[in-house]
Parts: structure tokens; C-alpha cells; sequence
């Protein structure tokens, strides 16, 4: 891992950007500690960091200001990565169906999400190892938000994450639900009912589907973008229960 800045925000939040390999990440810090902090990691949709920056350093001063470390890193063939030929085919087929009012195929779906799932699940996990061995870092690991799919394979195979905060609100590929069946952490699931992009039938379908004893769902009235305060707040206070 190599920090290639460094600058505190007006509320005294130490932020880091960083390179991990070829991945550009983004590492957020108490601004004094005494002992070294649990670690959230932000998924977010592949629309890349640049864009996604207000929304992720919001949720992450929120994060901070609870005692957490917090980080993200850029997902495969987003901002200023190497182009995906086949992510971005399976995105203009998935515009092409929404924009004509077609039902998205289940073809659609997995050519987007389950190589995405492939590349990125790795890559969190290098990321996990280069942020643990940061002497202000010292788990545990809460992983919150961004590509459904991506949290529940995290979920499945890396034993660090003790809990999982998760968004219903992207597609998810068929063969995902069965390794939803293998998740047993604690989990915070939140649903915007009337989320325009999301079907809502299939995120409680899959909401069921999940093996963890302690699984809670968060539903609210409104769009994908109008997620209440008060959702937040629960949110935090799940993470923690689970991390301190």
C-alpha cells in the first residue's frame, strides 16, 4: 500500500488516498486515537470514486465520528481504471432493456454482476490485508453498502468481516441466492420500497434466502436516493454492536 495523500477535513477526520497495485482506494481515520480502531469497509456501485466521492466521504465522517476507520477502494474497470469491454457491453444491454421496458433478463444480470463479483471480491480482500496491518487499524471488519452481490460473497468467504450492512438495491444474479443460504453473520439489510431500479420482491425473496441467525430488514418509503437520517443512524448503531 502506498499513501499518495494526505490532508485532515474540517472536522479533523485524517483522509488518505492510497494505491494498492493498480487499485486507487481512499482511507478515512479518527483524528486521535488511543488504541487502534475497528475498520468499516464502503462498497459503493461501480460508477467510480470521483463521482461517488460526496456520498462516500459523507457516509464516512459518520463512520469516523463513531470511532470507526473507514476505507474503499475503486472497483474493476470504474473511474480511472483500465476499461472493461464486457462490463461496459453488459451495461449498455441493461440500458437498452430499461430504456425500451423490458424485463432485464437473467442473462443481463449475471453478464453484469457475476464477473464483477470475480475480480473485485479478491481485490477487497488484498485491500483488507494492506489496511490490518496499519498500526492505527485493528479490527474487527464491518463491510457496508455498494453492490449487493459483492457483500454476500465477502460475506461467505472472509472470516475478518464479522458483520455486514447491505443495500437491496442492485441486481442480483440467481446463483447468488444460494450462496446467500451460506452467510451467517450478523446482518442490517436496507430497503428503499420504492426504489425504481430494484425489485422489490426479489431483495425480500433474498433478504429470506440469507443463512444468518441475526438478520434485520429496514424498509422505507422513497426513491434509491432517499435513504432517511434515521436509516443512518440505525445503520451505526448496528456496526456498533458488532465492531466494539
Amino acid at each position: 500500500m502506498h499513501f499518495t495523500s494526505e490532508r485532515r477535513l474540517d472536522d479533523g477526520v485524517l483522509e488518505r488516498e492510497f494505491t494498492l497495485g493498480e487499485i486507487p482506494g481512499i482511507l478515512w481515520t479518527p483524528a486521535s486515537a488511543s488504541t487502534p480502531a475497528p475498520l468499516i469497509l464502503l462498497g459503493h456501485p461501480p460508477l467510480g470514486l470521483r463521482r461517488m466521492y460526496p456520498r462516500l466521504v459523507d457516509r464516512a465522517r459518520h463512520s469516523v465520528a463513531e470511532g470507526f476507520a473507514t476505507a474503499t477502494i475503486e472497483l474493476p474497470g470504474s473511474g480511472d481504471r483500465p476499461r472493461w469491454p464486457a462490463a461496459e457491453q453488459a451495461r449498455a444491454d441493461l440500458r437498452r432493456a430499461m430504456e425500451a421496458g423490458e424485463p432485464v433478463s437473467d442473462e443481463i444480470v449475471d453478464a453484469l454482476i457475476l464477473p464483477l463479483v470475480e475480480k473485485a471480491v479478491p481485490e477487497w480482500q488484498a485491500a483488507l490485508d494492506a489496511l490490518l496491518s496499519l498500526p492505527e487499524i485493528g479490527g474487527p471488519v464491518g463491510y457496508s453498502g455498494g453492490v449487493i452481490s459483492i457483500g454476500i460473497r465477502l460475506a461467505v468467504v472472509e472470516p475478518r468481516i464479522v458483520a455486514a450492512g447491505l443495500f437491496a438495491g442492485s441486481f442480483v444474479p440467481r446463483v447468488m441466492f444460494e450462496e446467500a443460504r451460506q452467510v451467517t453473520i450478523p446482518l442490517h439489510v436496507l430497503l428503499q420500497w420504492d426504489d425504481e431500479g430494484n425489485d422489490r420482491q426479489a431483495a425480500l425473496d433474498l433478504f429470506d434466502a440469507f443463512g444468518s441467525k441475526e438478520k434485520s430488514l429496514h424498509a422505507n418509503m422513497g426513491g434509491h436516493t432517499g435513504v432517511p437520517q434515521f436509516a443512518g443512524d440505525a445503520a451505526a448503531q448496528f456496526f456498533t454492536r458488532h465492531l466494539k
